[in-house]
């Protein structure tokens, strides 16, 4: 079957614009690809954690955001959890539940549009959201020499810019970023990626302003967020810092791996200030 120029020209223009309503499809879409909530509000006691409670935040647009809360046994600090952009707090109970159960406080707070939250997700509000945490917290009375922030994948981009605006303990990422755009890259190769996405968070430019001590996780088996990404974000962090990499870990399921002792020892030491113990 032999091809005239104008039925060509079809193709290539039927083609082009195919390609644009993809195009216009992802930016019009892409806070629903990015952020994938589980709206339902599950109270902590549901969730097998009876000795926490529930808190809600007001922002300062009248948005409620819910948190979990547990307080710190004496002298151990206080984790400000900034979670991922699936599901809701009632999937991350057995973490909460860990480091609870050695004493430490908690406040795990819902993004937008998760878990019982008002409102919808952006990297403005997020960050707004965990300062929002945070000065809660030190209202309550917590010295910010108490306050370990935990960012879990989407929520290191976010824990990264809080740390770089508020004075903290210690910082933990969990499978970090060098930036939303990097991943998108990564899973969208054939999109304009870099000039459409709002939601940038990155990582590796918001890290240059962070002042405390920094412990980045990562999985080596990571097929969402590749541990080149964690590494490079270690590269670029202050001293004192620590990576641990989790030979057979992937991106959920560090605890699994023995994290969580790596964490708590890095947040005790990091509050008593004691120089960090080497990793073996």
């Amino acid at each position: 079957m032999e091809f005239g120029m104008p039925m060509l020209i079809n193709l290539v223009g039927m083609s082009v614009a195919l390609y644009l309503i993809v195009v216009a499809a992802a930016w019009l879409g892409q806070r629903h690809l990015m952020y994938v909530p589980d709206p339902t509000r599950v109270l902590p006691v549901s969730a097998g954690l009876h000795d926490v409670r529930e808190q809600v935040l007001l922002t300062g647009d009248n948005v409620r955001i819910v948190c979990w809360r547990a307080d710190a046994r004496p002298g151990l600090p206080t984790i400000l959890y900034l979670h991922g952009n699936a599901g809701n707090l009632a999937g991350r109970a057995d973490r909460f539940r860990r480091y609870q159960t050695r004493g430490f406080g908690m406040m795990m707070m819902s993004w937008r549009g998760y878990g019982g939250s008002g409102g919808s997700p952006t990297e403005t509000h997020n960050v707004a959201d965990a300062k929002l945490a945070y000065d809660t917290l030190r209202a309550e009375g917590i010295a910010a020499g108490h306050i370990v922030v935990y960012g879990e994948s989407l929520g290191s981009g976010v824990a990264i810019q809080l740390a770089g605006e508020r004075p903290v303990a210690a910082l933990v990422l969990d499978a970090p970023y060098t930036s939303i755009v990097d991943v998108a890259l990564l899973t969208y190769p054939y999109l304009p990626v870099r000039p459409l996405l709002l939601d940038r968070y990155e990582s590796d430019r918001h890290i240059k302003r962070v002042h405390a001590p920094v412990l980045v996780l990562h999985g080596e088996r990571d097929l969402v967020i590749p541990v080149r990404m964690g590494q490079a974000i270690y590269e670029l962090s202050p001293e004192p810092k620590k990576l641990a990499l989790f030979p057979s870990g992937g991106h959920v399921d560090l605890d699994e791996h023995g994290a969580v002792d790596v964490v708590a020892t890095w947040a005790e030491e990091m509050v008593e200030g004691k120089p960090p113990t080497p990793l073996r």
